[in-house]
């Protein structure tokens, strides 16, 4: 019994109590320590845990991979203008109405957290040029940092660069594919509502004319059309794949030459996930443009710094799971539940994802430290694989978003009050994002019952 309530009870205090000096909050800590424990506490030797660090992280390559070349790739495009092409073709196509230019910012928020696969990476960089639209709609700042929080945050989980179902496919060792597919639909439909949820915002009002776009759709793309060749490529290698099933990776010899060498390397590896590939050879063809070349470095310096603290994260976590596995801990929590009923554990589950969700304002910590030890249990009770990823990643989403301490939503919250000056409440946003919050938690839940 030790050998598990040690590690957690450490991961939980370290993690959570903020007061703690130096290392109190600091997830990173707290998941390094949790490991080190368990290793200890199991006897594990030196070699044995640094093989079982190497496991860990290797578990993990294909989220780690996707943020970092996900970062770097949505950076090139912003020096590219892609998002500036993207954002103003939107608007033209639907911004005559308030609510046709709320649709354009959920779309260019959810289309720049797919890419970034990460919610405050996206808030930060899309946030900024939709502030002041938004103000000039009459909103109020927290009703500006709900559209932002959600529409980053369903950007983060969107298929085809979705980070938290690759994480959760991750952890319970399934081949994400599947999953991705009724993502797709789950997913969509949480967009949908939380545009329909930000209709209410600008219901009676009008548009101010210097927010109506001065160009057509048609004249924007004449123009800019180059700017968003990369993200074709991106869009045409995915979907070959996802509706033919035709993987330029292993169809075209080059390719399939060098990612089977790439495979046989531990945690490098991560890049030969299908997406990961895709995403690296868009960044590629973004180097053909003057715009990136000139400014390679800033595209490598922006790109990784704004993922930094998040593949720490992730590494951290995946030197926790490896641990746990080699230590048998998995194993030993699976055979202490196993005279609960099936009911209770899935609510229990869910609820400890929402609440270290909802702690640490992270999806990603919420499913290293709940689905590494859920996974094989719902497994054991007969839960498909593929709908336990799916349920995990949705219920994390939701979790990551709720009161009252939603991080992504103090940094919105500090953006959006550094622009307009003004004190912005972040508890009220995330109340106010509260119904798409449940949504995801519903779905999840769902999944996990069927």
């Amino acid at each position: 019994m030790i050998e598990i309530i040690v590690p957690l009870a450490l991961l939980f205090i370290i993690a959570l109590v903020k007061q703690i000096p130096k290392i109190g909050g600091d997830i990173r800590v707290a998941l390094l320590v949790a490991a080190v424990s368990s290793a200890i506490i199991s006897g594990l030797n030196l070699g044995e845990t640094a093989l079982a660090f190497v496991d860990g992280i290797d578990r993990l390559s294909w989220v780690i991979m996707l943020s970092l070349f996900g970062s770097l790739y949505a950076e090139s495009q912003a020096k590219l203008g892609a998002i500036d092409t993207t954002l103003n073709s939107l608007r033209a196509a639907f911004g005559n109405s308030p609510k046709g230019l709320i649709v354009a910012i959920f779309i260019t928020l959810i289309l720049a957290g797919s890419l970034l696969g990460d919610a405050i990476a996206a808030a930060t960089v899309i946030g900024f040029l939709v502030i002041n639209s938004l103000t000039e709609l009459k909103l109020k700042p927290e009703q500006i940092g709900m559209i932002i929080l959600l529409g980053a945050s369903i950007g983060s989980i969107m298929p085809p660069i979705t980070q938290g179902v690759f994480l959760s496919a991750s952890l319970v060792g399934v081949d994400p594919t599947p999953v991705i597919k009724i993502a797709y639909v789950t997913v969509t439909i949480g967009a949908i509502l939380a545009i329909l949820e930000s209709f209410r915002f600008v219901r009676g009002k009008k548009m101010p004319k210097e927010l109506i776009p001065e160009q057509k759709v048609f004249q924007i793309l004449k123009e800019r059309w180059k700017t968003l060749i990369p993200l074709l490529v991106l869009i045409a290698i995915v979907l070959a794949n996802t509706l033919f099933d035709y993987n330029i990776f292993t169809e075209i010899s080059i390719f399939a030459f060098i990612l089977e060498s790439l495979k046989e390397i531990r945690i490098v590896q991560g890049i030969t996930f299908q997406v990961v590939s895709a995403i690296i050879i868009a960044f590629l063809v973004s180097f053909l443009f003057p715009a990136v070349r000139k400014d390679t470095k800033g595209v490598f310096k922006n790109g990784l710094g704004k993922v930094n603290q998040t593949v720490q994260i992730q590494i951290c976590a995946g030197v926790m799971v490896g641990v746990f596995y080699a230590s048998g801990l998995i194993d030993k929590v699976a055979l202490m539940t196993e005279g609960l009923g099936s009911s209770m554990v899935k609510l229990g589950g869910a609820l400890s994802m929402v609440v270290v969700g909802m702690l640490t304002g992270s999806q990603t910590t919420s499913q290293s430290v709940i689905v590494t030890f859920l996974g094989p249990i719902l497994e054991k009770m007969e839960v498909a694989p593929e709908l336990i990823a799916l349920g995990a990643s949705h219920i994390a989403a939701a979790g990551q978003n709720m009161p009252p301490v939603g991080l992504t939503a103090f940094v919105i919250c500090g953006l959006i009050g550094g622009i307009l000056n003004t004190k912005v409440d972040p508890l009220k946003v995330m109340m106010l994002a509260l119904p798409n919050s449940l949504y995801f938690l519903l779905i999840g839940l769902i999944v996990w019952f069927i």
